[in-house]
């Protein structure tokens, strides 16, 4: 029997019919995913932003297959209900579509993603014929347009996209021919808000924003940018939620000074040898070594 806390496809779906607003956030390690999945949240992107925040890439370029694979395996591990997404990183599509279509089954058959998210998808008739070729293999996939970092270099760098009427209007279109091929959904990530509005009117699959405003379906967030454990990069559209940065600080500064001081650990932290075992420790310790 199917577990009815289970979020699912159709249910998200069901969702946008409602009106219901829906909710994705990042993670790359289990600790975040099992938090991020208890407080209820509808689907959990491993990102291939993982790249930047947990691997220190300068982009989401150098990140590989294996490496996501090895995050979306432990993130799994700390998801029950949320549907999991795993994102298929730089020269893991577009490349062949036999290749496309196995990078993608590895995200469900090795990693248990329920789904993958492929970047672009306006413009690049390589993009949708590989979006359709995953989502004819039985794989569900989530678009991604506006602002795709894997070609942000293309795109003349990390700035917002379909501010001009045509662009704007071959976003709309694209959103389309996503929507046509299978997709399940469409993140739009820094756009205007009246695009994102219009394009999310003419769908019946939801939208998740990131950057695009308040009419989408969804938002989606880093999930470090939400906690505020990016560094000093916190892009316009990413609200701190929490400023856990500083109670990690204030926590590891309390263990060197405890540590310093001498009262961590302190003997109820410690572990103690029964009376009988401690003397007959300390007799062995008074014989004298055997003669060789």
């Amino acid at each position: 029997m199917p577990d009815p806390q289970r979020v699912t496809i159709p249910g998200l779906l069901e969702k946008k019919r409602r009106g219901e607003k829906l909710t994705m956030l990042t993670a790359y390690d289990l600790p975040i995913a099992r938090l991020v999945d208890e407080a209820g949240i509808d689907i959990i992107l491993v990102g291939d932003s993982l790249g930047m925040v947990a691997l220190g890439y300068p982009t989401t370029v150098p990140v590989t297959m294996e490496e996501m694979l090895h995050h979306a395996k432990a993130v799994r591990r700390g998801v029950s209900r949320a549907l999991l997404v795993g994102d298929m990183p730089f020269m893991s599509f577009n490349i062949s579509l036999e290749k496309s279509v196995r990078n993608a089954g590895r995200f469900l058959k090795e990693a248990g993603c329920d789904a993958v998210k492929v970047e672009g998808g306006q413009g690049s008739m390589e993009s949708l014929r590989a979006v359709r070729a995953i989502l004819d293999a039985g794989i569900p996939v989530l678009g991604h347009l506006g602002l795709t970092p894997q070609t942000a270099g293309k795109l003349g760098g990390f700035h917002v996209q379909a501010k001009e009427a045509q662009s704007a209007v071959a976003l709309v279109k694209a959103a389309q021919e996503l929507e046509k091929a299978g997709c399940f959904g469409i993140v739009l990530e820094c756009v205007p808000r009246e695009v994102a509005a219009e394009t999310t009117r003419r769908l019946s699959i939801p939208t998740f924003g990131i950057g695009a405003g308040p009419h989408c379906d969804g938002q989606v967030l880093v999930t470090q940018d939400l906690l505020h454990l990016s560094g000093s990069f916190h892009p316009k559209f990413a609200r701190t939620f929490a400023r856990v940065d500083q109670a990690v600080l204030k926590a590891v500064g309390q263990f060197r000074k405890a540590v310093g001081q001498g009262s961590f650990p302190s003997a109820k932290e410690s572990f103690t040898m029964a009376s009988v075992q401690l003397e007959k420790f300390r007799r062995g310790l008074r014989k004298p070594e055997a003669v060789r």
